[in-house]
């Protein structure tokens, strides 16, 4: 699946940076990442998520790295995923002693892909230069790319203060929202342009400015895409839990997307009792699919219901058809590709259900309540069957089987 420059935006241009086997930026393919929230120090604990988040498409996966204990864990947990046969790139996220736990620990910097640097709180007065300064030469000298993330919870309290004092001596002065949005855009540029002095290629920068707003992270995103070429990665910080993180979370990142800005992109919710931290992962694919970005899964229509759907039949059956098609993805993958772009449609009544079944690659369309019990399917526009019986779920998982092994198969054309 392409983007449609007739309703996207053109993407914007940015240098390709490469983290491990992944290039961002450059117009590649939107990269998604995530990030554990297991100790570090827990190596059989952060394998296993960084492991179940790679699974399911995480491309790069972030670590805190906080103390000793966890610097000495990484290369292990590295080793551990390989022989598992998980290659995902490692991201140290690093604050307040990321240099000392660098230079103490060679061992984690060469296991790491990439280093996250906050410049708010990579030091303080006048050992700030100077610790930023040893953690991009280490990463320069090692090849590692850097990711400069600016956060408006941990802003530089220098710069800030410079710039609201710069903007008391206006004639016209600006909001404070517009002063803390330059400092953002400022705090993020100013580190990268230090970075590249110090010896760190364009080719291994990248920057956020992370806020919890979505209507400021896009004013702020626009700003940077305006003012550089430097790869940008997106992120609604401490988005919130639930419903509202995924809707602000899917608000911002879709319009800064629709516009062309954005080379990498976090979903960041916050944890519910007993969802997987997998979901983070899956909810940023479906923002990419959603736009025509990307494609990870073959996408199943299905309608909302109304009163001429009394009946849960459809429901029970867009269920089951989606679990069957995410189970069997694993290893349609590997034999069948370019299986992601199918599209399936289940509806539920004579209203839509043949017209969706029609745009759909195979879809069905089940009888409304008083509508005869017959249930047409319809493969590549075309009525092709009419299921009756008890069995109707399982006889349209035979369909779409043997539908993506003809498509898709070696003898696809």
């Amino acid at each position: 699946m392409t983007q449609d420059q007739t309703i996207l935006a053109p993407r914007h241009q940015t240098a390709a940076v490469g983290v491990g086997g992944v290039t961002i930026g450059a117009g590649h393919p939107v990269v998604v990442q995530s990030m554990t929230n297991t100790d570090t120090a827990d190596i059989e604990a952060t394998v296993a998520q960084v492991a179940a988040l790679a699974r399911a498409g995480s491309e790069l996966v972030r670590m805190t790295v906080d103390r000793d204990e966890a610097a000495r864990a990484v290369p292990h947990i590295r080793d551990r995923l390989l022989a598992q046969g998980v290659d995902v790139p490692l991201v140290g996220d690093f604050h307040y002693v990321g240099h000392r736990l660098l230079a103490d620990h060679p061992a984690c910097a060469e296991a790491l892909a990439k280093f996250r640097i906050n410049p708010g709180n990579v030091g303080f007065k006048d050992k700030k230069d100077a610790q930023f300064a040893s953690m991009v030469e280490l990463a320069a000298k090692l090849g590692k790319a850097v990711r400069i993330g600016v956060n408006w919870g941990s802003l530089d309290q220098d710069l800030a203060r410079s710039l609201m004092d710069e903007n008391a001596t206006r004639s016209d002065p600006w909001s404070p929202e517009m002063v803390t949005r330059e400092a953002l855009v400022r705090s993020a540029l100013d580190s990268a342009k230090r970075a590249e002095e110090l010896g760190l290629g364009k080719d291994r920068i990248v920057i956020s400015c992370k806020v919890s707003e979505a209507p400021e992270l896009i004013a702020v995103y626009r700003m940077l895409a305006a003012r550089s070429d430097y790869a940008l990665h997106l992120g609604l910080t401490e988005a919130g839990m639930g419903d509202r993180g995924v809707v602000a979370s899917t608000a911002a990142l879709s319009v800064l997307l629709a516009e062309g800005i954005g080379d990498t992109i976090r979903v960041s919710l916050t944890p519910e009792p007993g969802h997987p931290r997998e979901r983070e992962v899956r909810i940023a694919q479906d923002v990419l699919q959603s736009l025509h970005l990307r494609s990870f899964q073959p996408q199943v229509t299905a309608c909302p219901g109304c009163g001429r759907t009394t009946s849960t039949l459809f429901q029970d059956l867009a269920q089951d058809v989606q679990a069957y098609v995410r189970a069997r993805m694993t290893d349609w993958r590997g034999r069948y590709p370019g299986v992601e772009t199918l599209k399936l449609a289940v509806m539920g009544c004579v209203v839509n259900g043949p017209g969706e079944s029609k745009f759909s690659d195979i879809g069905i369309s089940l009888p409304g309540t008083g509508e005869s019990p017959v249930v047409p399917v319809f493969i590549d526009g075309e009525k092709v069957a009419t299921l009756r019986g008890d069995d109707v779920a399982g006889q349209f998982k035979r369909m779409v089987e043997e539908y993506v092994h003809k498509r898709y198969g070696d003898g696809a054309s």
